[in-house]
């Protein structure tokens, strides 16, 4: 990034210059970035409406997932339009206070859906560990109390962020950022004070969420495949095991496109910088559009009633 001896105090504006690299084809790669948001947001939307109004799926795993289409739906929202009017329109500009809302609320929701991840995962384990015991542990009580933690871990730790930004870095560099969204490091990586407390920081929020999460959910998992492959009949393994599977698949979409977003940024420094944007946005984006095929796929309760939902629709 290209740094000027002119140092602005408090920029009022700041500029989002989108895919570096790519700009001339930047409305092109709006399309599938458009028509994979929509899908989002469609698929979403009707797994809430299933959810919510199926009485047999008001349980915590089920809940669960409503609670993560709700987070994907905010999360993919919190970023695409201002990158479809980047792409499509030539829209690049945007506020600085504008610019950490949009960071805070896009870290914050990445914390939330990891938090529910871990509690999809802590669901599973206790349905198949102690099976007898599941109905009476998790609750719905537990489950909106378990949300409410979720919730405000994510929102508490990033909004130091904010804070650390707007009264430790009033000088910057320049104001153009090589993104397509408002991150936490883009936006640090403009300053020309001293930015080792946000980054220290930044990695502090990212191993406390991640790291936790990702422990105990591998912790959880592998658990849940040492008694799955203790059970003596083939069809009650493969009968669990497939309760936990789409899942499994939620869980490593979303964290193997997390890390190979974080590795490319702070260890690829020779792989171009609009293969770093590209991913980073994808990673945003992909599990919002893949979540509700994977669940509507894998779940035969959720299958069943998309099923009966699309032929009472069409009685022909």
């Amino acid at each position: 990034m290209f740094h000027s001896n002119v140092t602005v105090f408090m920029p009022p504006v700041l500029t989002l210059i989108g895919i570096p690299g790519l700009e001339f084809v930047q409305c092109w790669i709006g399309i599938p970035f458009c028509a994979m948001y929509i899908m989002a947001m469609i698929g979403n939307s009707l797994l809430l409406f299933i959810i919510k109004s199926e009485p047999s799926l008001h349980e915590p795993m089920y809940i669960l997932i409503g609670m993560l289409a709700v987070t994907d739906i905010a999360l993919a929202s919190s970023i695409m339009p201002k990158m479809l009017g980047i792409f499509w329109f030539h829209v690049s500009e945007i506020y600085f206070d504008s610019c950490l809302f949009q960071m805070w609320l896009l870290h914050t929701f990445q914390g939330i859906e990891s938090g529910i991840l871990l509690a999809m995962a802590l669901d599973r384990y206790v349905a198949i560990c102690y099976p007898l015991r599941h109905a009476t542990i998790f609750t719905l009580k537990l489950v909106v109390q378990l949300g409410t933690v979720v919730i405000l871990r994510a929102a508490i730790l990033v909004a130091p962020c904010l804070v650390l930004i707007k009264y430790r870095l009033p000088f910057y560099h320049t104001t153009i950022i090589s993104h397509t969204y408002c991150e936490h490091m883009a936006i640090v990586k403009l300053a020309a004070g001293n930015i080792r407390v946000n980054k220290i920081y930044g990695l502090f929020v990212a191993f406390t969420v991640t790291g936790f999460d990702l422990t105990f959910i591998t912790f959880s998992y592998s658990q849940i495949f040492v008694t799955v492959f203790q059970l003596s009949q083939k069809e009650a393994r493969l009968k669990a095991f497939n309760t936990c599977i789409a899942h499994i698949f939620v869980f490593l979409q979303f964290y193997l496109l997390a890390l190979f977003s974080f590795f490319t940024h702070r260890f690829g420094s020779h792989i171009p910088p609009y293969i770093h944007i590209l991913f980073s946005s994808m990673y945003l984006l992909v599990p919002p559009f893949l979540n509700p095929l994977v669940y509507g796929v894998k779940t035969k309760q959720i299958r069943t009633n998309v099923v009966k939902l699309c032929c009472s629709s069409n009685p022909d």
